[in-house]
């Protein structure tokens, strides 16, 4: 069992760059909360805690030398709620200036199966079968698959290598990957969709203001967009105004082979001293003894977007790093999420409790 996170990467062409680029700039000149920061349009929930002790807990837990959110600096942070982003920072790097915002562009990995996910329970109208369970809680089969490439369609990253191979030993049994996405979506009618004919009918379910580009048509690994994008459709799960809200955490499965019963699970990139489950396209944080129950769906490279467990806030971890990724392209290769997840954690903590971190 890998002890990293082997979350979903993918490598993002400069064409796209600049077009998704251009995309999100537009999107950002329509104003309303998207852009606000910790004044006070949301409400905090109800408590003696107020939103400039949760703010300003959050502020010292992101910008702290010594805790886990340390490590991966620089890196820009948000939380909010369903109104809009409440706090957030762009977190320097030690002696360096700081390097993201919540415009930056970046490949988010298998971020972007929490977005296929939404997807598809909003195409169904919140009722999934039985099918679409086992795919979308990664209990298919389909192991093996290894990486599409830019130009492919759906259906050709499929077929290349030995992306539709069918293992009957890994058949009904957790096993994190990208290929149960890749061949559900080709069952539900998306194999002859490019890169950008995928971003456009995810946005037909998920609203054109979810703003995001593909560097390749992989479900399970291949957004390109920014914290301000993800942060729309995460307060419209918060909202309601998506369906993933009520599935949230929704056909949870056992992830861990080392505490799952026997048969259950073949391979989880969580550190096998932590036990999550995972629902449909996201984990569910809820270790006996360290979990709190959050939603989340961290990348290799760093992104990590999270909803609390009461489904009242939403934060993001928003940077790009792929050193030591030996295969940029490999869903499966080991990145940098768990990492970030450990400083989100702190920052989600200090928030709720207005404790710093």
């Amino acid at each position: 069992m890998k002890n990293a996170d082997g979350f979903g990467t993918a490598r993002v062409p400069w064409g796209l760059v600049a077009a998704t680029g251009a995309a999100l700039l537009l999107a950002a000149c329509g104003g309303g909360n998207d852009n606000g920061g910790g004044d006070g349009s949301g409400t905090p929930a109800p408590g003696s805690i107020d939103l400039a002790q949760r703010v300003a807990a959050a502020s010292a837990t992101a910008q702290s030398a010594t805790n886990a959110c340390a490590p991966i600096q620089p890196f820009f942070w948000e939380v909010g709620d369903q109104t809009g982003r409440l706090a957030s920072g762009s977190v320097q790097s030690s002696g360096g200036t700081a390097t993201y915002t919540g415009s930056t562009l970046m490949g988010i990995a298998s971020a972007s199966k929490w977005l296929y996910g939404a997807y598809v329970v909003q195409r169904r109208q919140g009722q999934l079968s039985d099918e679409d369970v086992k795919f979308l809680t990664f209990r298919s089969g389909y192991t093996y698959f290894s990486r599409c490439l830019p130009g492919q369609t759906v259906d050709e990253c499929v077929a290349y290598q030995n992306n539709d191979v069918y293992s009957p030993a890994t058949d009904g049994r957790f096993s994190y990957g990208g290929g149960h996405m890749e061949k559900h979506a080709a069952l539900s009618g998306l194999g002859p969709l490019d890169s950008a004919g995928l971003a456009a009918e995810m946005q037909s379910q998920l609203g054109t203001d979810v703003v995001m580009g593909y560097s390749q048509p992989q479900l399970a690994g291949g957004v390109v967009t920014n914290a301000d994008a993800y942060g729309v459709f995460l307060r419209k799960i918060l909202s309601g105004q998506l369906l993933m809200r009520g599935a949230l955490g929704q056909d949870a499965v056992c992830t861990n082979p080392t505490t799952c019963p026997p048969g259950t699970a073949v391979h989880t990139p969580i550190p096998e001293s932590e036990s999550y489950h995972y629902a449909i396209g996201h984990w569910v944080e809820d270790d006996p003894n360290n979990g709190d129950g959050a939603f989340s769906s961290a990348g290799a490279f760093g992104f990590y977007p999270w909803i609390d467990a009461g489904k009242t806030w939403y934060g993001i971890i928003a940077r790009k790093d792929t050193s030591a990724i030996s295969d940029p392209d490999d869903p499966d290769s080991a990145g940098h999420g768990y990492a970030s997840a450990r400083c989100g954690q702190l920052i989600r903590k200090a928030w709720i409790s207005g404790v710093p971190g």
